[in-house]
């Protein structure tokens, strides 16, 4: 007879049970979100984030600093206009916001990764992720059109020293626009990283306090996914892999770790989660309620995006992550 397996054994010791855990959370892991508005010694407090600001540029390099101290190799930036129009101007526009952190963030910190998300909704007048037919308040996208945005905004991006490109407006197309964007502009070792499986999600409520992105009216059902799909999502991660993207990323992260799972099965590219604000909101409510102990619950849920096939996670809990895993 074979002796009894217990599995507990392994489990007597601290040091033993480092010694065969599965799956490892490490500040190269992390990407963390910072959002970008005009003026000087600008630092607003997000009142449905808290712990998140909108920062001016002088400050988003004293935080890309910060972060490139604390071991996280990445920032994503985000922006916030000073006006918005229907052309989005200040998406590619030279001195556009993101344009104008990404170069500061780069002269001070020229070995962080600087990651920016190439979308219109924050730089339109009206809230969507791009051209919007004349007189049509169901916020439904003309797709070829804004394709020729997002390609002039990732060219700008890209010429202001951005390392990645993150196209997030889930435009049909979008992927191969940007990279022939890119390429004709003398950017083909840019890598594009893909919000390829981005759901129509109420997670996002919060991020839209801080983008200050709201839909004036209307929804973006017409082009994020149907939170019911899963299949949708595999069909949307090898249109984006036919069509050149480097990586791939999930969003939101918490309630579609199947579909995180599902996409590392598929492909061999690097897979990102999006930690997304509602998921980041949640915890810190409860956390400042004192029903949850929120080191432990940070820890447990950014470890279960890399159980579920995560390489990157994007997430507001980096800079706090990163000082816990240095401890």
């Amino acid at each position: 007879m074979f002796p009894i397996n217990r599995p507990r054994r392994l489990r007597s010791h601290p040091q033993l049970r480092r010694m065969v855990r599965e799956n490892v959370l490490t500040t190269s892991d992390l990407i963390y979100p910072l959002f970008a508005v005009p003026g000087e010694a600008v630092a607003k407090e997000v009142k449905s984030m808290p712990g998140v600001y909108q920062l001016s540029v002088d400050k988003i390099v004293e935080e890309a600093k910060e972060v490139y101290d604390l071991g996280i190799p990445a920032i994503i930036l985000f922006g916030i206009p000073d006006s918005k129009d229907e052309e989005a101007t200040g998406a590619w526009h030279d001195c556009g916001i993101v344009q104008k952190a990404t170069t500061a963030v780069k002269e001070a910190v020229p070995d962080l990764i600087v990651v920016v998300d190439t979308c219109l909704c924050e730089y339109t007048s009206h809230g969507h992720c791009g051209y919007l037919q004349v007189g049509d308040l169901t916020g439904r996208v003309l797709n070829d059109p804004t394709l020729e945005l997002l390609k002039k905004t990732a060219v700008a991006q890209a010429k202001a020293g951005a390392d990645i490109i993150a196209p997030s407006g889930m435009m049909d197309g979008f992927v191969q626009a940007i990279r022939s964007g890119l390429d004709e502009a003398g950017f083909a070792d840019t890598p594009i990283l893909s919000y390829a499986a981005k759901y129509a999600s109420a997670y996002y409520g919060p991020f839209r306090d801080a983008a200050e992105s709201t839909p004036q009216f209307g929804d973006r059902r017409t082009y994020q996914m149907d939170p019911g799909n899963a299949r949708e999502a595999l069909k949307e991660i090898s249109l984006d892999i036919a069509e050149g993207a480097d990586m791939l990323m999930v969003k939101p992260a918490l309630a579609y770790m199947d579909i995180i799972w599902r996409v590392k099965e598929a492909t061999n590219l690097p897979v990102a989660a999006y930690n997304v604000s509602g998921e980041y909101s949640m915890i810190k409510a409860a956390a400042l309620n004192g029903w949850i102990d929120e080191e432990r619950v940070v820890m447990e849920t950014l470890t279960g995006f890399k159980r579920a096939g995560a390489d990157l996670i994007l997430t507001y809990h980096a800079k706090d992550a990163a000082r816990w895993l240095l401890k």
